[in-house]
Protein backbone atom coordinates (compact mmCIF):
# COMPACT_ATOMS: atom_id res chain seq x y z
CA UNK A 1 0.00 0.00 0.00
CA UNK A 2 0.77 3.61 -0.93
CA UNK A 3 1.81 5.50 2.81
CA UNK A 4 3.26 9.18 3.40
CA UNK A 5 6.54 9.19 5.43
CA UNK A 6 9.22 11.44 6.78
CA UNK A 7 12.53 10.27 5.21
CA UNK A 8 15.87 11.38 6.61
CA UNK A 9 17.88 10.44 3.35
CA UNK A 10 21.58 11.15 4.86
CA UNK A 11 22.88 12.09 8.12
CA UNK A 12 21.62 15.60 9.17
CA UNK A 13 19.27 15.79 6.42
CA UNK A 14 16.28 17.23 6.76
CA UNK A 15 13.29 15.57 7.61
CA UNK A 16 11.28 15.45 3.85
CA UNK A 17 8.15 13.79 3.45
CA UNK A 18 7.42 11.13 0.49
CA UNK A 19 5.20 8.56 -0.56
CA UNK A 20 6.74 5.05 0.02
CA UNK A 21 4.93 1.74 -0.76
CA UNK A 22 4.73 -0.55 2.89
CA UNK A 23 4.29 -4.34 2.83
CA UNK A 24 1.10 -6.10 4.55
CA UNK A 25 1.68 -7.16 7.75
CA UNK A 26 3.79 -10.40 8.40
CA UNK A 27 3.30 -13.48 10.46
CA UNK A 28 2.48 -11.91 14.41
CA UNK A 29 2.49 -8.24 12.75
CA UNK A 30 0.09 -5.31 12.81
CA UNK A 31 -0.66 -2.98 10.46
CA UNK A 32 -1.45 0.53 12.56
CA UNK A 33 -2.77 3.92 10.75
CA UNK A 34 -0.61 6.20 12.89
CA UNK A 35 -3.07 9.10 14.41
CA UNK A 36 -0.16 11.19 16.09
CA UNK A 37 3.63 10.71 16.84
CA UNK A 38 5.38 12.10 20.23
CA UNK A 39 8.66 13.92 18.32
CA UNK A 40 11.65 13.06 21.00
CA UNK A 41 15.28 14.06 21.33
CA UNK A 42 16.09 10.58 20.39
CA UNK A 43 15.39 11.49 16.97
CA UNK A 44 17.01 14.12 16.76
CA UNK A 45 20.19 12.14 17.88
CA UNK A 46 19.77 9.59 15.43
CA UNK A 47 19.48 12.28 12.45
CA UNK A 48 23.28 13.32 13.63
CA UNK A 49 24.22 10.21 13.69
CA UNK A 50 24.55 9.32 16.91
CA UNK A 51 22.87 6.03 16.90
CA UNK A 52 23.23 3.47 14.28
CA UNK A 53 20.34 3.69 12.15
CA UNK A 54 20.77 2.93 8.45
CA UNK A 55 19.61 5.93 5.72
CA UNK A 56 17.68 6.77 4.37
CA UNK A 57 15.14 6.23 6.79
CA UNK A 58 11.45 6.82 8.19
CA UNK A 59 12.26 7.44 11.79
CA UNK A 60 9.75 7.94 14.84
CA UNK A 61 8.74 6.20 17.61
CA UNK A 62 6.36 7.21 20.08
CA UNK A 63 3.33 6.23 17.72
CA UNK A 64 -0.72 5.61 18.38
CA UNK A 65 -3.04 4.80 16.15
CA UNK A 66 -5.45 2.54 15.34
CA UNK A 67 -5.05 -0.86 14.22
CA UNK A 68 -6.08 -2.09 11.03
CA UNK A 69 -4.82 -5.13 9.71
CA UNK A 70 -3.71 -8.01 11.77
CA UNK A 71 -1.12 -10.97 9.89
CA UNK A 72 -1.52 -14.51 10.48
CA UNK A 73 -1.13 -15.67 14.55
CA UNK A 74 -2.22 -12.41 15.86
CA UNK A 75 -4.26 -12.50 18.89
CA UNK A 76 -3.40 -9.89 21.11
CA UNK A 77 -5.18 -7.41 18.62
CA UNK A 78 -7.75 -6.35 16.49
CA UNK A 79 -8.86 -4.08 13.58
CA UNK A 80 -10.48 -1.35 14.82
CA UNK A 81 -8.62 -1.53 18.29
CA UNK A 82 -7.13 1.72 19.48
CA UNK A 83 -3.81 1.61 20.02
CA UNK A 84 -0.10 2.20 21.55
CA UNK A 85 3.15 1.41 19.76
CA UNK A 86 5.05 -0.11 23.04
CA UNK A 87 8.95 -1.24 22.81
CA UNK A 88 9.66 -4.05 20.50
CA UNK A 89 11.45 -6.82 21.82
CA UNK A 90 11.83 -10.56 21.67
CA UNK A 91 9.99 -12.22 24.07
CA UNK A 92 12.34 -15.40 23.85
CA UNK A 93 16.25 -14.43 25.82
CA UNK A 94 16.93 -14.24 29.05
CA UNK A 95 15.74 -10.95 30.08
CA UNK A 96 12.25 -10.82 28.43
CA UNK A 97 11.82 -14.13 30.07
CA UNK A 98 12.56 -12.74 33.35
CA UNK A 99 9.83 -9.77 33.04
CA UNK A 100 12.40 -7.31 31.69
CA UNK A 101 11.72 -6.86 28.13
CA UNK A 102 13.12 -3.01 27.92
CA UNK A 103 16.25 -4.59 28.27
CA UNK A 104 15.58 -7.65 25.50
CA UNK A 105 19.11 -8.35 24.38
CA UNK A 106 18.16 -7.85 20.71
CA UNK A 107 17.66 -4.44 21.72
CA UNK A 108 20.21 -3.50 19.17
CA UNK A 109 18.64 -4.72 16.25
CA UNK A 110 14.77 -4.15 17.42
CA UNK A 111 15.71 -0.48 17.57
CA UNK A 112 18.05 0.97 15.05
CA UNK A 113 18.59 -2.14 12.53
CA UNK A 114 16.34 -0.54 10.07
CA UNK A 115 15.14 -4.10 9.12
CA UNK A 116 12.45 -6.55 11.13
CA UNK A 117 14.51 -8.15 14.02
CA UNK A 118 12.44 -11.22 14.65
CA UNK A 119 9.91 -13.62 13.15
CA UNK A 120 9.88 -15.30 9.21
CA UNK A 121 10.49 -11.99 7.83
CA UNK A 122 13.70 -11.41 9.90
CA UNK A 123 16.30 -9.04 8.06
CA UNK A 124 13.62 -7.35 5.89
CA UNK A 125 12.11 -3.98 5.38
CA UNK A 126 8.16 -3.48 5.11
CA UNK A 127 9.04 -0.22 3.76
CA UNK A 128 10.20 0.63 -0.15
CA UNK A 129 10.71 3.73 -2.59
CA UNK A 130 10.33 3.02 -6.44
CA UNK A 131 11.38 -0.58 -5.61
CA UNK A 132 14.25 0.09 -3.42
CA UNK A 133 14.03 -0.93 0.27
CA UNK A 134 14.72 1.33 2.77
CA UNK A 135 15.41 1.48 6.60
CA UNK A 136 12.32 1.70 8.47
CA UNK A 137 10.94 -0.30 12.01
CA UNK A 138 13.18 2.32 13.76
CA UNK A 139 11.99 1.12 17.73
CA UNK A 140 9.91 -1.45 16.36
CA UNK A 141 7.44 1.48 14.41
CA UNK A 142 8.54 4.58 12.50
CA UNK A 143 5.95 6.36 13.27
CA UNK A 144 6.75 9.53 11.30
CA UNK A 145 4.10 8.04 8.56
CA UNK A 146 0.32 7.60 8.06
CA UNK A 147 0.96 3.45 8.31
CA UNK A 148 3.44 1.57 10.76
CA UNK A 149 3.82 -1.92 10.25
CA UNK A 150 4.67 -3.56 13.86
CA UNK A 151 5.10 -6.63 16.33
CA UNK A 152 2.06 -7.15 17.38
CA UNK A 153 2.81 -8.23 21.01
CA UNK A 154 4.64 -4.36 21.39
CA UNK A 155 0.97 -2.72 21.04
CA UNK A 156 -0.77 -1.74 24.10
CA UNK A 157 -4.73 -1.36 23.64
CA UNK A 158 -5.76 2.24 24.98
CA UNK A 159 -8.60 4.18 24.88
CA UNK A 160 -9.81 5.75 21.71
CA UNK A 161 -10.74 9.45 23.88
CA UNK A 162 -7.84 11.07 23.83
CA UNK A 163 -5.68 8.93 21.56
CA UNK A 164 -3.65 11.70 19.78
CA UNK A 165 -2.28 12.37 23.13
CA UNK A 166 -0.71 8.80 24.38
CA UNK A 167 1.94 8.22 21.98
CA UNK A 168 4.67 9.83 24.19
CA UNK A 169 3.85 7.36 26.83
CA UNK A 170 5.70 5.13 24.22
CA UNK A 171 9.32 6.59 25.15
CA UNK A 172 9.88 9.83 26.86
CA UNK A 173 7.33 10.13 29.53
CA UNK A 174 7.54 6.51 30.42
CA UNK A 175 11.16 6.58 30.34
CA UNK A 176 11.40 9.43 32.90
CA UNK A 177 8.15 8.01 35.51
CA UNK A 178 9.69 4.22 35.20
CA UNK A 179 12.90 5.43 36.05
CA UNK A 180 11.60 6.59 39.27
CA UNK A 181 8.63 4.02 39.59
CA UNK A 182 10.33 0.50 38.13
CA UNK A 183 14.00 1.45 38.32
CA UNK A 184 15.32 3.63 41.61
CA UNK A 185 12.08 2.77 43.59
CA UNK A 186 12.82 5.38 46.07
CA UNK A 187 11.40 4.89 49.71
CA UNK A 188 9.61 6.52 51.98
CA UNK A 189 11.39 10.42 53.12
CA UNK A 190 14.04 10.04 49.93
CA UNK A 191 14.85 12.91 48.28
CA UNK A 192 15.71 13.09 44.78
CA UNK A 193 17.74 15.35 42.33
CA UNK A 194 16.55 16.17 38.38
CA UNK A 195 18.79 17.56 36.17
CA UNK A 196 17.08 18.33 33.08
CA UNK A 197 13.41 19.03 33.42
CA UNK A 198 12.26 18.67 29.92
CA UNK A 199 9.46 15.95 29.33
CA UNK A 200 11.48 13.03 30.55
CA UNK A 201 12.18 14.58 33.37
CA UNK A 202 8.83 16.35 34.75
CA UNK A 203 7.56 12.95 33.72
CA UNK A 204 10.45 11.94 36.72
CA UNK A 205 9.18 14.52 38.21
CA UNK A 206 5.34 13.56 38.48
CA UNK A 207 5.99 10.14 38.95
CA UNK A 208 8.47 11.40 42.31
CA UNK A 209 5.51 13.38 43.55
CA UNK A 210 3.25 9.93 43.24
CA UNK A 211 5.60 7.98 45.41
CA UNK A 212 6.74 8.92 49.07
CA UNK A 213 9.34 11.15 48.30
CA UNK A 214 9.61 13.75 50.37
CA UNK A 215 12.36 16.05 48.79
CA UNK A 216 12.58 16.84 44.87
CA UNK A 217 14.55 19.08 43.76
CA UNK A 218 14.97 20.09 40.18
CA UNK A 219 17.45 21.82 38.05
CA UNK A 220 17.50 23.16 34.87
CA UNK A 221 18.66 26.01 32.70
CA UNK A 222 15.25 27.77 31.83
CA UNK A 223 13.05 29.64 34.49
CA UNK A 224 10.43 28.44 32.74
CA UNK A 225 10.96 24.90 32.73
CA UNK A 226 11.53 25.41 36.72
CA UNK A 227 8.55 26.82 36.83
CA UNK A 228 6.66 24.12 35.53
CA UNK A 229 8.61 21.55 37.65
CA UNK A 230 7.15 23.93 40.79
CA UNK A 231 3.74 22.99 39.05
CA UNK A 232 4.14 19.29 38.70
CA UNK A 233 5.68 18.65 41.98
CA UNK A 234 9.41 19.91 42.91
CA UNK A 235 10.02 21.09 46.30
CA UNK A 236 13.50 22.97 45.22
CA UNK A 237 14.45 24.70 41.84
CA UNK A 238 17.32 26.40 40.61
CA UNK A 239 18.95 27.51 37.63
CA UNK A 240 21.66 24.92 37.16
CA UNK A 241 23.18 27.82 35.11
CA UNK A 242 23.48 30.05 37.59
CA UNK A 243 24.13 27.85 40.60
CA UNK A 244 26.57 24.98 41.83
CA UNK A 245 24.75 21.66 41.85
CA UNK A 246 26.45 20.38 44.44
CA UNK A 247 26.28 23.60 46.37
CA UNK A 248 22.81 23.44 46.20
CA UNK A 249 21.88 19.66 47.06
CA UNK A 250 24.32 20.50 49.83
CA UNK A 251 22.23 23.37 50.88
CA UNK A 252 19.04 21.73 50.74
CA UNK A 253 19.48 18.38 52.32
CA UNK A 254 22.20 19.46 54.32
CA UNK A 255 24.61 16.78 52.52
CA UNK A 256 23.70 14.23 49.46
CA UNK A 257 20.65 12.96 47.69
CA UNK A 258 19.21 9.73 47.93
CA UNK A 259 19.10 9.89 43.98
CA UNK A 260 20.53 12.01 41.76
CA UNK A 261 18.35 11.66 37.94
CA UNK A 262 20.33 12.49 34.85
CA UNK A 263 17.83 13.63 32.07
CA UNK A 264 20.73 15.45 30.15
CA UNK A 265 22.86 13.35 28.41
CA UNK A 266 25.83 15.77 29.02
CA UNK A 267 29.14 14.39 30.33
CA UNK A 268 29.82 17.29 32.53
CA UNK A 269 26.26 16.95 34.04
CA UNK A 270 26.64 13.35 34.67
CA UNK A 271 30.09 13.53 36.24
CA UNK A 272 28.73 16.52 38.51
CA UNK A 273 25.98 14.83 39.61
CA UNK A 274 27.88 11.60 40.92
CA UNK A 275 28.95 14.20 43.83
CA UNK A 276 25.16 14.78 45.09
CA UNK A 277 25.28 11.12 45.81
CA UNK A 278 26.68 9.63 48.49
CA UNK A 279 27.46 6.13 50.33
CA UNK A 280 24.30 4.14 49.25
CA UNK A 281 23.36 6.62 47.09
CA UNK A 282 22.00 6.47 43.30
CA UNK A 283 23.49 8.22 40.15
CA UNK A 284 20.67 7.38 37.51
CA UNK A 285 21.51 7.91 33.83
CA UNK A 286 18.13 8.66 31.98
CA UNK A 287 19.23 11.05 29.23
CA UNK A 288 21.10 9.92 25.94
CA UNK A 289 24.28 11.02 25.47
CA UNK A 290 26.45 11.36 21.90
CA UNK A 291 27.78 8.32 20.32
CA UNK A 292 30.80 6.96 21.85
CA UNK A 293 30.82 9.34 25.39
CA UNK A 294 32.31 8.59 28.28
CA UNK A 295 32.77 9.41 31.89
CA UNK A 296 34.91 9.26 34.29
CA UNK A 297 33.60 9.05 38.22
CA UNK A 298 36.25 8.85 41.59
CA UNK A 299 37.01 5.52 42.46
CA UNK A 300 37.25 5.68 45.94
CA UNK A 301 34.28 7.30 46.76
CA UNK A 302 32.11 5.37 43.69
CA UNK A 303 33.58 2.20 45.91
CA UNK A 304 31.77 3.10 48.91
CA UNK A 305 28.22 1.76 47.81
CA UNK A 306 27.10 4.36 45.49
CA UNK A 307 25.21 3.05 42.57
CA UNK A 308 24.63 4.21 38.77
CA UNK A 309 22.38 2.87 37.03
CA UNK A 310 21.68 2.98 33.49
CA UNK A 311 17.65 3.26 32.18
CA UNK A 312 16.32 2.27 28.89
CA UNK A 313 12.36 3.04 28.33
CA UNK A 314 11.82 3.24 31.84
CA UNK A 315 12.18 -0.57 32.57
CA UNK A 316 8.98 -2.73 33.10
CA UNK A 317 7.06 -4.08 30.52
CA UNK A 318 4.95 -1.82 28.15
CA UNK A 319 1.85 -3.43 28.95
CA UNK A 320 2.31 -2.50 32.89
CA UNK A 321 3.97 0.83 32.58
CA UNK A 322 1.71 2.94 29.71
CA UNK A 323 -1.68 1.58 31.09
CA UNK A 324 -0.88 2.53 34.43
CA UNK A 325 0.25 6.14 33.50
CA UNK A 326 -3.08 6.72 31.68
CA UNK A 327 -5.07 5.53 34.94
CA UNK A 328 -3.21 8.54 36.52
CA UNK A 329 -3.57 11.08 33.83
CA UNK A 330 -7.18 10.30 34.23
CA UNK A 331 -7.18 10.39 37.75
CA UNK A 332 -5.52 13.98 37.54
CA UNK A 333 -2.07 12.63 38.86
CA UNK A 334 0.31 12.48 35.95
CA UNK A 335 -1.00 16.09 33.62
CA UNK A 336 1.59 15.46 30.50
CA UNK A 337 -0.97 17.02 28.47
CA UNK A 338 -0.13 20.33 29.68
CA UNK A 339 3.46 19.24 28.24
CA UNK A 340 1.93 19.18 24.59
CA UNK A 341 2.04 21.05 21.75
CA UNK A 342 0.56 19.55 18.48
CA UNK A 343 1.76 20.52 14.72
CA UNK A 344 0.55 18.85 11.79
CA UNK A 345 2.75 16.23 10.11
CA UNK A 346 5.05 18.47 7.87
CA UNK A 347 5.16 21.03 10.74
CA UNK A 348 8.19 18.88 12.11
CA UNK A 349 10.97 20.82 11.27
CA UNK A 350 9.52 23.48 13.39
CA UNK A 351 8.83 21.11 15.85
CA UNK A 352 12.20 20.33 16.58
CA UNK A 353 13.33 23.73 16.36
CA UNK A 354 10.55 24.92 19.33
CA UNK A 355 11.68 21.59 21.49
CA UNK A 356 15.37 22.20 21.61
CA UNK A 357 14.87 26.02 21.79
CA UNK A 358 13.43 24.89 25.42
CA UNK A 359 9.77 26.79 23.67
CA UNK A 360 8.01 23.49 23.79
CA UNK A 361 8.24 20.46 26.16
CA UNK A 362 6.56 17.72 24.21
CA UNK A 363 5.89 18.23 20.69
CA UNK A 364 3.20 15.95 19.16
CA UNK A 365 3.11 15.45 15.76
CA UNK A 366 -1.04 14.55 13.89
CA UNK A 367 -0.04 12.61 11.08
CA UNK A 368 -3.29 11.92 9.23
CA UNK A 369 -3.97 14.69 6.49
Amino acid sequence: MKIHALVVEEKDAPFAEQELELAAPGRGEALVRVVAAGVCHTDAITRAGDMPMPFPAVLGHEGAGIVEEVGAGVTQVASGDPVIIGWPSCGECRNCLDGQPRYCLRTGDALVSGRRFKGELRGETAYSRNGTPISGHFFGQSSFATYSITSADALVKAPAEGLELFGPLACGLATGAGAVLNEARPRLGDSVLVVGVGAVGLAAIMAARNSGVTTIIAADLHDSRLELAMQFGATVTFNSGASDIVEEVARTTGSTVDYAFDCTGAIPVIETLAETVGMLGTLVLVGGAPANARFSLDHLRTLWGKRVIGVLGGGGRSGQLIPALIALYQQGRFPFDRLVKYYAMNQIEDALADSASGEVIKPILRMQH
